[in-house]
């Protein structure tokens, strides 16, 4: 069974046990939390999509940790004009293990 459902502005393809690394999310570590914008769920019956969500379905999860990914560069740089920017960012992210899909 996996469902498929919406965090953050992304699209998962989820099932029991897996481990996502998703946009940060409010909640202290051990936290358990309900993602209800589930798109599809798929069971042994076939699949069942919704409208743009399916009613009654949520999937249950954890919070494992909180973190900040790795550093990437921005740099703008306009040749013979003497402009240069550099930038760094890290974007924050939430660990989360899927416990329950509830369709």
């Amino acid at each position: 069974m996996y469902a498929i459902i919406e965090t953050g502005g992304k699209q998962y393809k989820v099932q029991e046990g897996d481990v996502l690394f998703i946009e940060k999310l409010e909640g202290a570590e051990g936290d358990a939390v309900t993602f209800d914008r589930v798109l599809a769920v798929s069971s042994g019956d076939g699949l069942n999509s919704g409208a743009p969500f399916v009613a009654g379905a949520s999937v249950a999860a954890t919070i494992e940790k909180h973190g900040r990914g790795q550093k990437i560069i921005v740099y703008k740089y306009k040749p013979k004009k003497n402009y240069r920017r550099k930038q760094g960012h890290r974007q924050p992210y939430t660990k989360v293990t899927i416990g329950k899909i509830q369709a």
